[in-house]
């Protein structure tokens, strides 16, 4: 019984995928010269985005973002569910060479001015290069080096799971907002504004504004973790 439901939901899946396939029109006219020109139009006309990419990566192709993020959710779980057993207690971290009193004083001092880097990079992903997957890294890269820095520096894994799970299922909100108000999952319903405004671009800032909050919370899990391994 349990085979035949599975091979009936493969079935099912596979019918739909081979629909969507084939029903793309690969070589049709409509897609003789590719999209890029296509892209390029709307983004500035339509969508009032200064960055390209950005309108590509969260709005044309914004279902492909969700899936990345989502491998990169189930790698860290993963990580951390292999590592579980194997960390040392909070402030037990194994030290190789110890920070001097400079090294811990000046990672003090620039670890805020990173956190507000990384922050300003995927706060403004729609006006200038970067975004979420960026500024999420220059976020957990300040959070790496007060771990080097400091002995018995911390990380709440209770806040990280929060913020990723948050992140994750606003993500998913919007996507399905956009499914019930418009008929297309991630499109972007709102207001787009003025471009080059803070205020524009609709759901595309907001979405990635989710999107670094997430991953600088599940690579600086990953790497706590990765930290407190025992030998």
């Amino acid at each position: 019984m349990k085979n035949t439901i599975v091979i009936l939901l493969l079935a099912t899946i596979g019918y739909y995928l081979g629909t969507i396939f084939f029903g793309i029109g690969f070589g049709d006219a409509h897609f003789a010269n590719g999209v890029k020109d296509t892209y390029l139009a709307l983004t500035t006309s339509e969508l009032k985005v200064a960055n390209t990419v950005t309108s590509i990566v969260v709005n044309f192709r914004g279902f492909d973002t969700l899936g990345e993020v989502t491998v990169l959710f189930l790698a860290a779980t993963a990580l951390g569910g292999i590592l579980y057993k194997k960390r040392h207690a909070v402030g037990e971290r194994t030290v190789l060479f110890p920070a001097s009193s400079i090294v811990k004083s000046g990672a003090k001092l620039i670890f805020p001015a990173i956190v507000l880097l990384g922050a300003y990079v995927f706060i403004h992903g729609h006006l200038s290069p970067g975004g979420g997957f960026q500024g999420g890294t220059i976020i957990a890269t300040g959070f790496l080096l007060m771990l080097l820095a400091y002995d018995n520096f911390s990380v709440n894994h209770n806040v990280l799971s929060f913020i990723e799970s948050f992140a994750g299922i606003f993500f998913v909100a919007f996507g399905l907002a956009g499914l019930l108000i418009s008929g297309t999952f991630l499109e972007n319903f709102m207001p787009v504004g003025t471009m080059n405004d803070l205020f524009s671009g609709g759901v595309i800032p907001i979405i990635y504004i989710l999107v670094g909050f997430k991953v600088a919370a599940e690579l600086t899990g990953v790497i706590y973790t990765v930290l407190h391994e025992k030998d």
